[in-house]
């Protein structure tokens, strides 16, 4: 008997101390929730997994692509993707990526390293890339910093050899949208 009420008492003094180093620990703080090294509130249209995927309906992908261009979902994960039906010059894929952790200058860095061609232009007058991969004009990709914390990538590609309009300039139209939608 006298083992088991040891071991009820040693359990009782093992659960008050954890108590009080928990009530001890925890501590209210008021104010907002910023990104770190941020000073605006963090933007809730771009902070849930798979949620961003969501920051333009598939209409307004169409609409930024070209007419009658029918948008239809075709992978969401690490990054979200629509195959373009009916896009000019024929069928083709939208792609965006958020990177939460991630830099333009990374972005840069890591396109430079993959041989594509990476020029800085400007979006809603923030600083974007405009990235090319040599000798494919049928596809192409701008990034630029998401509103409150990574980098945010459109890429437009067209099936190879089809007549179309610049990818790019569907890309920035994306961007353009997202950018503004965030703010």
């Amino acid at each position: 008997m006298r083992r088991g009420r040891c071991r009820r008492a040693a359990a009782a003094v093992a659960a008050i101390v954890v108590a009080l180093a928990v009530s001890a620990c925890s501590q209210t703080v008021s104010g907002s929730a910023l990104p770190v090294g941020g000073s605006k509130p963090v933007n809730t249209r771009l902070d849930k997994l798979l949620r961003e995927c969501e920051i333009l309906s598939t209409e307004q992908i169409g609409k930024a692509i070209g007419d009658n261009v029918s948008v239809e979902d075709s992978f969401f994960g690490a990054v979200c993707m629509w195959d373009l039906v009916g896009a000019p010059g024929g069928n083709g894929m939208a792609t965006l990526n958020w990177y939460e952790n991630g830099t333009l200058s990374n972005e840069k860095q890591t396109n430079n390293k993959l041989g594509y061609v990476t020029t800085n232009t400007t979006v809603q007058s923030a600083l974007a890339l405009l990235i090319r991969r040599p000798n494919d004009p049928d596809s192409c990709g701008v990034a630029a910093s998401a509103p409150d914390i990574g980098v945010i990538g459109w890429w437009i590609n067209y099936r190879s050899g089809s007549a179309h309009p610049d990818p790019c300039e569907a890309a920035k139209k994306l961007m353009e949208m997202t950018l503004n939608l965030a703010r």
